[in-house]
């Protein structure tokens, strides 16, 4: 399974807030990953709607995680940016011409995988990914 480049940067914002640990501008993560101002706009605005950040506008404003780190579960966010990924044709009933639906245990095998992969985001959290042996490293490099 290949992730959207839409849950790529989501994880990389929320990777960013987390680090960061206070407010921060949009700016910042635009230059720290070099990602288009457009596309973080984008992001940030649909994590906001979903209640993973908090944005404020004017001069006090800025970005901010809506939780702690700990209580972001990775799998569900990665449901919440992906949406329901069709693996394959025939998982998607309205658009599946395979002539060996029904017979094939591709299909199986691969609910399976895509079920096992979720299972595993579900049991790490956002905190996962900014703490440990790296956390010093990546705050240097994404926060200066």
């Amino acid at each position: 399974m290949r992730l959207s480049l839409f849950s790529d940067y989501s994880l990389r914002v929320l990777m960013y807030a987390a680090l960061k640990g206070e407010s921060f501008q949009m700016d910042e993560v635009t230059k720290a990953y070099g990602i288009s101002r457009h596309h973080l706009a984008k992001v940030v605005q649909r994590l906001a709607q979903l209640g993973y950040l908090e944005t404020r506008r004017g001069r006090q404003g800025g970005i901010t995680l809506a939780k702690p780190p700990e209580e972001i579960r990775l799998g569900r966010l990665v449901r919440d940016t992906e949406g329901q990924p069709a693996i394959v044709e025939c998982f998607d009933p309205a658009t599946n011409t395979c002539p060996i639906n029904g017979s094939c245990q591709l299909k199986g095998i691969l609910g399976q995988a895509l079920r096992d992969f979720y299972a595993v985001l579900d049991r790490h959290t956002l905190k996962d990914t900014v703490h440990g042996p790296h956390r010093a490293r990546m705050t240097k490099v994404l926060l200066g």
